[in-house]
């Protein structure tokens, strides 16, 4: 799919840039991949690393549309991954999660219109299902600016698509490093907001691969969420430090108890594959796609109206031996 063919990812020297383009370095022939990140330092260090003839660096910020339409000269696909994550700062520092999460993926989207892009896909959060913080507010914004964007998309021929998944196993910022470290440290006691909670777990590869699917799998307006196991936090901490004690510290600003990434208000719009689910676009302006048949011929079906895909009920739960073996991937 990739073979002879640009691709950009914005935010690419994070933990799920770098694992896309080895990926895709690994399967495939590239004309060029572009790393579009406004860090210099760390595109230095991924230079080090990601030295093949196709790789480019461009610096810059998703914030500047001048500079994300340079960049998207020549480019086919874009994965658009930048994006300010970190729940209490977001809180703290609204309005800059608000230019990087929603007006960044303004200039994305009307980038990739501008320079004929084939297709544009956006990665998402189960928190931007239901938002009840900041961070997830921008992201539920920018799946609709993406979804939205493929009727505005006229006579061009670009189309976008969102890709919604959980925790990321071992992702920078996720639960697993921070307990890690502290077992590393020798603690025999590991913090936890609530012992009821839940969380959706996916790990990069399976992320990774799953987005490279969506590009085979889609139209364009549809928000993909693959169907992944949950696991409750005292679970996680018997298999990262078996016989440790947990302290209950409450939940933080903006958490929640149970993560959804298919919302009951969306039922109506969502459709069941073998594995994965799609939400239909609310409003179809150009042309009246069927989902329930994707590109690659695979075919889904409707939910049930009410259904809702939250990691408290879902029906794949990881045990103690699974979560070990999980993390020590």
């Amino acid at each position: 799919m990739f073979d002879d063919k640009s691709i950009l990812v914005t935010g690419g020297t994070g933990s799920f840039g770098k694992k896309f383009i080895r990926t895709v370095l690994e399967r495939y022939k590239p004309r060029r991949v572009v790393v579009f990140s406004r860090d210099e330092l760390k595109q230095y260090e991924m230079q080090q690393d990601f030295n093949a003839p196709a790789m480019r660096y461009f610096i810059g910020d998703v914030r500047d549309k001048e500079r994300v339409t340079q960049a998207m000269r020549g480019i086919d696909y874009v994965v658009h991954a930048a994006a300010l994550k970190q729940v209490p700062a977001a809180e703290y520092n609204p309005i800059e999660c608000i230019k990087t999460n929603i007006y960044g993926a303004e200039n994305v989207v009307s980038a990739a219109l501008d320079q004929g892009v084939q297709k544009v896909i956006a990665l998402s959060t189960d928190k931007a299902a239901s938002p009840i913080n900041l961070y997830g507010a921008t992201k539920l914004a920018s799946d609709k600016l993406f979804v939205a964007a493929n009727n505005i998309a006229g006579g061009h021929q670009t189309r976008f698509a969102v890709v919604r998944y959980g925790n990321v196993v071992g992702s920078r910022g996720s639960v697993v490093p921070f307990f890690k470290k502290l077992i590393a440290e020798g603690a025999r006691e590991l913090p936890i907001t609530d012992a009821r909670m839940t969380r959706f777990w996916i790990t990069l590869t399976q992320g990774v691969d799953f987005v490279i699917k969506g590009f085979e799998r889609m139209q364009g307006g549809e928000l993909f969420v693959p169907k992944i196991p949950s696991s409750r936090m005292p679970d996680l901490v018997e298999a990262m430090a078996p016989g440790a004690t947990m302290k209950i510290i409450g939940i933080r600003p903006g958490e929640k108890l149970h993560e959804v990434m298919c919302p009951q208000d969306d039922s109506h719009l969502t459709l069941e594959f073998h594995d994965h689910y799609v939400i239909r676009p609310t409003i179809i302006f150009t042309e009246d796609f069927d989902y329930s048949r994707n590109q690659i011929g695979e075919e889904g079906k409707p939910v049930e109206q009410g259904f809702e895909y939250s990691s408290g009920i879902n029906p794949h739960f990881l045990t103690v031996p699974e979560l070990r073996n999980l993390v020590n991937e």
